[in-house]
């Protein structure tokens, strides 16, 4: 699974409401070419955390329309953009999906 991504940016953004982290994941794919890598549910509560994969410009447009869904409906808890993952880094990512 993670070859397929090699070489794309990563954008991933925690919420703390599980439904508004589709809200705001449907809103990202839409406004961009990115591909959904993984959500994953909070342990802790009811949030989750949304790992998305494409294009630096487009990851970056896709965590802008996420981020502008979410506003105002839920804690936004993090997110970051990460254009050139490390083969650490992607080994690191590929470890907490399913977990």
């Amino acid at each position: 699974m993670a070859q397929e991504y090699t070489g794309m940016a990563i954008g991933i953004f925690e919420l703390e409401s599980e439904c508004i982290c589709f809200v705001a994941l449907d809103a990202a794919a839409k406004a961009a070419d990115v591909r959904i890598q993984a959500v994953e549910r909070n342990r802790l509560g009811s949030g989750a955390c949304v790992k998305m994969r494409g294009t630096v410009s487009d990851v970056k447009a896709a965590m802008e329309a996420a981020l502008d869904a979410a506003a105002g409906r839920t804690k936004i808890v993090s997110h970051t953009v990460i254009a050139a993952p490390s083969a650490d880094t992607e080994t690191a990512i590929t470890m907490t999906i399913g977990k």
